[in-house]
């Protein structure tokens, strides 16, 4: 393939991400800081360089895969001058959606094209080539970068303008840290009242209570073998991550006048959860309301 894609941020998302372009017979062009993540890239057949402006410089299209908006922002700054005249820039770490729309502009100023293009589905997704990909920008750019998101994702959309996809992506993960969040109190009063945790994942996910966290993530050992809870809650999705998604969602609800309660109460308590589990799956909610629970007896 001619396409040359730059790629900017190899960690445990973007690595993978970035491997599965080199299998699908892309240039990759990359950078990451870190020298582990260098190694690794190496290992699975990108270019390394040292610098970002210079894996920037000779590609077509360049992703970023990111830790968060100060820091896109902070790269554009450095490498936009450095591309060549009309690249498309893709960005898919999760950000503010000013951010998002703020870094569009500066790449289209700079002669430039660009697109956020946040993902779901986790370090999993990223390894096998299943994410769903959320993306704002100009139909046109959508259009040209499809095929290269295909290979490192199951399902992309084109949500609308810049920024858009940002929205869609914090919205989805409001919805999903609320869904857990109500979940595990609902599993903890289960274990109160007697319930175990077969018979509740035997009712609940075949009756209206249904959600993706307990038929695929299920935050207790047993039900379903491939959660995170099976492994003691290794991430999967890190309540440090969720707990960023969440602080954008309310930034977004206070920002937008939303009257969002649920989604507020929800940043406050992986706000409180992250400051002594960031590391721990975000499904291992469960044990802090377990265990406050038991503290209030």
């Amino acid at each position: 393939m001619s396409t040359k894609v730059g790629f900017l941020g190899l960690g445990h998302m973007g690595g993978p991400m970035a491997a599965n372009l080199v299998k699908a017979g892309y240039e990759v062009l990359a950078y990451d800081p870190v020298p582990a993540a260098q190694e690794q890239a190496r290992t699975d057949g990108a270019t390394v360089l040292d610098t970002a402006a210079a894996a920037a410089a000779e590609a077509d299209v360049v992703i970023t895969m990111l830790p968060n908006g100060r820091i896109v922002l902070d790269v554009y700054a450095d490498v936009l001058a450095a591309a060549k005249p009309g690249t498309l820039f893709v960005d898919c770490s999760t950000i503010d959606v000013a951010d998002a729309i703020e870094a569009a502009k500066i790449a289209v100023a700079a002669g430039h094209r660009a697109l956020d293009a946040p993902v779901s589905g986790g370090v999993g997704g990223a390894v096998a080539g299943t994410l769903t990909f959320m993306v704002g920008g100009e139909a046109e750019d959508f259009a040209a970068v499809v095929p290269l998101l295909e290979v490192m994702g199951g399902k992309v959309v084109h949500c609308g303008a810049a920024g858009v996809g940002q929205a869609a992506k914090i919205c989805n993960n409001m919805m999903l840290g609320i869904s857990m969040i109500g979940l595990s109190e609902a599993i903890v009063l289960g274990e109160k009242l007697g319930l175990t945790h077969e018979k509740f994942y035997d009712v609940v996910s075949t009756a209206s209570g249904q959600c993706w966290s307990l038929t695929t993530y299920c935050p207790v050992p047993g039900p379903v073998p491939t959660s995170p809870a099976n492994n003691d809650y290794r991430p999967g999705f890190a309540t440090a991550l969720m707990n960023k998604d969440l602080g954008l969602a309310a930034n977004a609800l206070r920002d937008n006048q939303v009257d969002g309660q649920l989604g507020l109460l929800a940043a406050a308590i992986y706000d409180r959860f992250n400051r002594t589990d960031a590391g721990r799956d975000f499904s291992a909610i469960v044990t802090d309301i377990r265990h406050r629970s038991e503290e209030g007896q």
